[in-house]
């Protein structure tokens, strides 16, 4: 029997997902079912015929991403020391819109009603003030089972730095038969607020997320390997992720990173961005040597403190809709007409116009060749659904399409400045990895924008997300707050690193990591004295080696340093890796390109300077595209996933792992 190596990736309009056989990809697209994401994926399991051989299953998730962006999680309580209940009410004094005097601040996962204090205190060294008062324990677990609590979040000031009080509560709420997440389990580290929120969410998406993969599970094959991948870029198992949901929370867009990243170094760039366009959504990252990330991520507006993979979202995806604002601007997105009904040019109810109707009536969605002629595009529909936003604008349908399509193009570009440019980095110096159902039909004109020389293609772009799981490490993390100044951080630091290296080894081989793939990466968080934020540096074993990169990656990131000012080590921070045994892939060789035909001609338009020109632009079949072949644009590339366009002025070349390399030509 042929066993299966499988990654699945759900979205909001599609589920996709990649089988790897002997070095060869197969990939598949079914539109997702949001009421009950397994039916989607055992659908296209029984597509494509694989059901029974599957060895290992791993799995994006969108369940508890969904849960907070809809509110649809689990009845949640907190519990918190006396006199904090309320922090999640306060916050931070950040202010994300300035400007904005009619903001409307984002209600919290637990009302008041459900916030409950019990009595006990410690210091911030975590010596006790108060013990533990069982009376207002008790009437705590009371008052929440009173309200039909099922999920309880704890979070008790300085647990960070010592869990006992913590661990008591957690004891007594899990004998009660609560859902348990405990802020010393989750995310032991300081900051009370985006501890609490971290924890809260983790209790928030906790049940569906535990329910929905034991569901999924059962339906499965039974003895096969499933795994969840993560926020951070890495897969855990299931079992794990029933229990810490929230390291889901962004487990598609971080698989996409992943994916980007190990296709880029395929074709030898080390220095990257990741340009991922999907349904609902635009995700965009830097990929500097390696992946970014974050321990300052929010999800739906809630901060969370679990380490995550630097990316910036724009509501602006395929089937983002064009709309009008009080002002007669034209906007696009952020709302999308999703999998149901879907853009207007799917036939299947929608009627409003979206980017994908706006590519449709521009002639650069071959409407025969959508997900490789298996889905037909109505190019009426489409049409009629532009056509109302032409009217509205007093100009031909065509012309309305290309003013969608640039300012759906501006939303994307002004992300892909956010994690360039705002953060010290030039774009020019990156290739722009396009992705995504949408992604390579946009790339070029963002790259002409922001000055990016070269766009690559993967062989697999628009489920690369998928394929990204296959790739990805086992990751766990684990975080310790010390707070020490650096004169004094040394000893402190590798006592942390060995009570953390200790349980991250054993947790490891517990996933199933043998012991020569498991690989220990030491970090610290460090600021200057008297700062709020801090920078996440490599440990490795020098303080003063650390203390010198500090200052260079503030350097980088602010523009100055201060060699002179003292320094204080935050947190300390173990990376423990299961590395993944990366799939072979099927290597490209390289054969006559003389005979290279395009299999049809289509007339598409593209802007210039008097408005849209209408192109006679070849077709091609990716397929047929051998290594070393080079065309120039206008040209359309179509495959099963995706859709890639060529715009004038553009050349293509296949590398000789069968990506794309596009680049502008130079004006004579």
């Amino acid at each position: 029997m042929v066993t299966h190596l499988v990654g699945v990736d759900t979205g909001g309009t599609f589920t996709d997902i990649v089988v790897l056989q002997k070095g060869a990809l197969r990939v598949h697209k079914v539109l997702s079912t949001p009421d009950d994401p397994s039916k989607a994926i055992l659908r296209g399991l029984n597509d494509l015929g694989i059901f029974d051989e599957l060895r290992v299953l791993i799995h994006g998730s969108t369940v508890a991403t969904n849960a907070v962006l809809e509110r649809k999680g689990a009845v949640t309580g907190l519990i918190t020391t006396a006199g904090f209940r309320d922090v999640l009410e306060i916050g931070r004094q950040t202010r994300p819109e300035i400007y904005n005097l009619r903001v409307q601040k984002q209600p919290p996962l637990v009302p008041r009603s459900l916030r409950v204090e019990v009595i006990e205190r410690l210091n911030e060294r975590g010596e006790e003030i108060l013990p533990l008062d069982q009376m207002t324990l008790e009437q705590a677990l009371r008052t929440l089972h009173a309200a039909g609590v099922e999920s309880v979040a704890i979070s008790l000031l300085f647990s960070f730095a010592n869990p006992t009080h913590e661990q008591a509560v957690a004891d007594a709420a899990r004998k009660a038969g609560y859902f348990v997440s405990a802020s010393s389990e989750v995310v032991p580290e300081f900051r009370e607020y985006e501890r609490t929120s971290t924890t809260v969410l983790n209790a928030y998406v906790g049940p569906l997320m535990s329910r929905y993969l034991a569901s999924l599970e059962e339906k499965l094959p039974s003895g096969i390997t499933f795994r969840i991948m993560q926020s951070n870029g890495g897969s855990i198992s299931c079992t794990t992720a029933r229990k810490e949901a929230a390291r889901t929370l962004l487990s598609g867009p971080a698989a996409g990173v992943v994916g980007a990243a190990y296709v880029a170094r395929l074709s030898g760039f080390q220095k990257a961005i990741s340009f991922d366009i999907g349904g609902t959504s635009t995700d965009v990252a830097l990929i500097d040597g390696g992946i970014n990330e974050t321990t300052s991520g929010s999800v739906g507006g809630y901060p969370s403190k679990l380490p995550m993979i630097d990316i910036h979202t724009v509501g602006s995806g395929g089937g983002s809709i064009a709309w009008f604002d009080v002002g007669g601007a034209l906007k696009v997105g952020p709302v999308s007409a999703g999998a149901s009904p879907g853009p207007a040019a799917y036939g299947l109810g929608g009627t409003e116009a979206t980017v994908t109707d706006a590519n449709v009536v521009l002639g650069r969605l071959i409407p025969e060749a959508f997900l490789g002629g298996t889905m037909s595009l109505d190019v009426q529909r489409a049409r009629n659904a532009v056509e109302k936003i032409a009217l509205r604008l007093e100009t031909t349908v065509e012309e309305a399409a290309l003013g969608i399509i640039r300012v759906v193009n501006a939303n994307m570009e002004a992300a892909i400045r956010v994690i360039s440019v705002a953060r010290g980095s030039d774009p020019r110096d990156c290739v722009l990895v396009a992705f995504g159902g949408a992604g390579p039909l946009h790339a070029c004109e963002l790259a002409a924008a922001l000055g990016i020389p070269r766009v690559l293609i993967p062989t697999t772009p628009g489920v690369l997300s998928a394929l990204g799981m296959l790739v990805a490490d086992t990751l766990k993390d684990y975080v310790q707050t010390i707070m020490v100044p650096v004169e004094e951080a040394q000893q402190p630091i590798i006592d942390a690193l060995a009570s953390l290296e200790a349980q991250g080894h054993a947790d490891l081989l517990r996933e199933g990591i043998a012991e020569q793939d498991i690989v220990l990466e030491r970090y610290l968080d460090m600021r200057y004295i008297g700062q709020s934020y801090e920078l996440f540096v490599p440990f490795t074993g020098s303080i003063v080696e650390a203390v010198q990169r500090f200052h260079m990656a503030h350097e980088q990131r602010f523009g100055y340093c201060d060699p002179n000012e003292r320094v204080q080590v935050v947190n300390v921070r173990l990376k423990a890796r299961g590395k993944a045994h990366k799939p072979a892939l099927e290597s490209r060789k390289a054969q006559n390109t003389n005979e290279i035909q395009p299999f049809a001609y289509r007339t598409a338009l593209f802007p210039s300077e008097t408005g849209a020109m209408p192109f006679v632009v070849p077709i091609y079949e990716r397929s047929v595209l051998a290594v070393d072949t080079e065309l120039s644009g206008p040209a359309i590339i179509v495959q099963y996933d995706t859709t890639t366009v060529v715009p004038p002025a553009w050349r293509l070349r296949v590398d000789m792992t069968g990506n794309l390399l596009l680049e502008q030509m130079k004006e004579q």
